[in-house]
């Protein structure tokens, strides 16, 4: 299931684009999944585990991608922690729950604002007040309180 943290979270790694510079693995661009977001999100292609071809930027290293899939890329690598999602467009948050569905662990995310998940159903726990909700307006509802 996916988490959110509303607002503040001290303990949330913020700057995600620099995290991602530092802590990438090659390997974790070799991943179909991974191939399938970048492409959707930077419309780009993997050349090898330090270059993508991007149709607005030509080829580029993997560090010059676009900050919203650094974060989708290390919420999928590494579930465990707890990153910053605010610096994702609403162009990621299908990735994002695609990538909650993908594991059989919870993934925690923080956001500082109000991503939009689309028209459809889903469930999304918002852990500030333990309130699972299933569409945009339960969403809305429960974390606008939270978003300062």
């Amino acid at each position: 299931m996916l988490n959110i943290v509303y607002g503040d979270m001290p303990e949330a790694i913020f700057n995600t684009s620099l995290y991602f510079d530092n802590t990438y693995y090659d390997s974790w661009l070799y991943d179909d999944f991974a191939k399938e977001m970048i492409k959707s999100v930077d419309k780009a292609e993997v050349l090898s585990g330090q270059a993508i071809n991007s149709k607005a930027l030509g080829v580029i290293p993997a560090t010059k991608m676009s900050g919203g899939l650094k974060t989708l890329l290390l919420i999928y690598n590494q579930p465990e922690k707890v990153f910053n999602a605010s610096t994702c467009g609403d162009n990621c948050a299908k990735w994002i729950l695609k990538i909650a569905d993908k594991t059989d662990k919870d993934i925690t995310i923080n956001l500082r604002h109000i991503m939009n998940f689309g028209e459809g159903k889903f469930s999304i726990k918002i852990l500030n007040n333990d309130t699972v909700v299933h569409d945009m307006s339960e969403l809305v509802r429960y974390a606008g309180f939270y978003i300062v």
